[in-house]
């Protein structure tokens, strides 16, 4: 017998009632349902940092009209592009219950050191296996003195297999729903689709890092879309479910 049946037959008994079976007995109407939902899972313990590159005081990243005037006329500020999704994902994250916060704060560039001391700061506070990042930027492919054929999306880690390889994953994994109709650029040697290099904000951290290259900025098509409200929604999306896509299975 349970403790509800066991009040609900002394009720009963108590009043003049008569006790009923146990067997008849169905307390669904007398429990609240909310009560019998499966709470959400938290995941507080652990940190998300979204690093945005650059600064307004970074010489060039900009898109070849805005440094030297090459038509066609479009105007692009990497520090400020990635500033501004940086942002965007923070928000997002944070508005679906995710422990997230900005890397850099400033508009000026912060020096690589002090980013990774900032990041290996959190490391020590949460424990490196509790704490990712991810570095926003957008790809060049030139000089700034002409507009350039590269283009496409891709995902950079550190030389090796690590964990960062993982986070790649769930990124890549989002980024080829998103940019069906556009280039995804991967690199398939070593048996994953990221690309690895020796990024010092990658290599230097004590946590899984992952450096993203959102499409060309000297590229028109590239930076038309990355300009483009549907192309930042995208970015935008890529992160945030890559990011919680990574939390919900690893974690």
């Amino acid at each position: 017998m349970t403790i509800m049946e066991f009040i609900h037959n002394l009720f009963k008994t108590l009043f003049g009632g008569k006790t009923i079976e146990t067997d008849k007995y169905d307390d669904s109407d007398v429990v609240d349902d909310a009560l019998l939902e499966v709470p959400q899972k938290s995941y507080n313990h652990v940190k998300i940092l979204i690093d945005n590159g650059h600064g307004n005081n970074t010489g060039g990243k900009r898109s070849p009209y805005s440094l030297y005037g090459v038509e066609p006329a479009i105007d692009f500020y990497e520090y400020k592009w990635n500033r501004e999704i940086a942002k965007e994902i923070v928000e997002g994250l944070k508005q679906k219950g995710y422990n997230a916060d900005l890397l850099v704060t400033e508009d000026i560039d912060i020096s690589l050191t002090e980013r990774t001391n900032r990041v290996n700061n959190v490391c020590n506070k949460f424990g490196r296996e509790n704490v990712l990042l991810i570095s926003i930027h957008a790809n060049a492919a030139g000089d700034g003195k002409k507009w350039m054929t590269a283009k496409g999306w891709s995902a950079f880690t550190t030389k090796g297999h690590t964990q960062s390889d993982t986070l790649a994953e769930y990124l890549y994994d989002e980024a080829e729903k998103n940019f069906y109709e556009r280039k995804i650029r991967v690199e398939k040697s070593d048996g994953d689709r990221d690309w690895e290099s020796n990024y010092y904000i990658c290599q230097k951290t004590k946590c899984a890092a992952v450096l993203t290259e959102n499409f060309f900025y000297d590229n028109v098509d590239d930076v038309k879309y990355i300009l483009s409200e549907e192309g930042k929604k995208n970015v935008i999306k890529t992160h945030i479910n890559g990011i919680i896509n990574y939390i919900n299975d690893i974690y």
